[in-house]
């Protein structure tokens, strides 16, 4: 079939397969690319890491915050009131840290 009225000859068919084999790549690359791109968006809340995959590295920010940080973040957006986030504050304050015994 290469062979049209004589021309092309028969070095014509590497670079198809090079060709094929470049088109191939770029797609796969391209696809993987908006794949990642999807998969890294912000969890709920606007937060840092992703909502699936690996959890974030012990350095990263919002890692080890405090209980008394986690509840005033929580009051600031509203998901408890004031009386709740007042009980809940004077509970982690007077309460010592670790584990209790039972």
């Amino acid at each position: 079939m290469m062979y049209w009225y004589g021309h092309g000859g028969g070095w014509m068919w590497p670079w198809m397969v090079v060709g094929n084999l470049l088109f191939w790549t770029v797609m796969i690359v391209v696809a993987a690319l908006i794949l990642r791109a999807f998969a890294q968006r912000p969890g709920p809340c606007g937060s840092e890491h992703p909502t699936w995959g690996t959890p974030p590295p012990p350095g990263a920010p919002g890692h080890g915050r405090s209980a008394e940080q986690i509840l005033g973040e929580r009051y600031a957006r509203g998901e408890i009131d004031e009386g709740e986030y007042q009980r809940r504050l004077a509970t982690l304050r007077s309460s010592p840290p670790g584990p209790t015994e039972s």
